[in-house]
């Protein structure tokens, strides 16, 4: 009876190991596959980035002083927005 048990456990313990491996593998190949998604993404999002940043150099460069301006004026919005909270 004790043998039959031994017996069972190692079939257990192997049964449990192979799930788990299986289950292992499953969860590697799912987080690489959304590694792989993220980082196409980002990819995408650094030719978008590099895109807008030409445009703006563009605007700025046309328009120095309106730009300079506007950034003041935005900047006088922010610090009385923060000084109120």
């Amino acid at each position: 009876m004790s043998e039959e048990l031994r017996t069972l456990k190692v079939d257990v313990t192997r049964l449990l190991s192979s799930v788990g491996e299986e289950m292992f593998d499953s969860s590697k190949d799912r987080a690489e596959a959304l590694a792989d998604q993220i980082k196409a993404a980002l990819a995408e999002l650094g030719e978008t980035v590099s895109d807008e940043e030409e445009q703006l150099q563009d605007l700025v460069a046309e328009r120095p002083i309106t730009s300079l301006a506007s950034a003041f004026a935005l900047g006088v919005v922010v610090g009385f927005m923060l000084r109120r909270h």
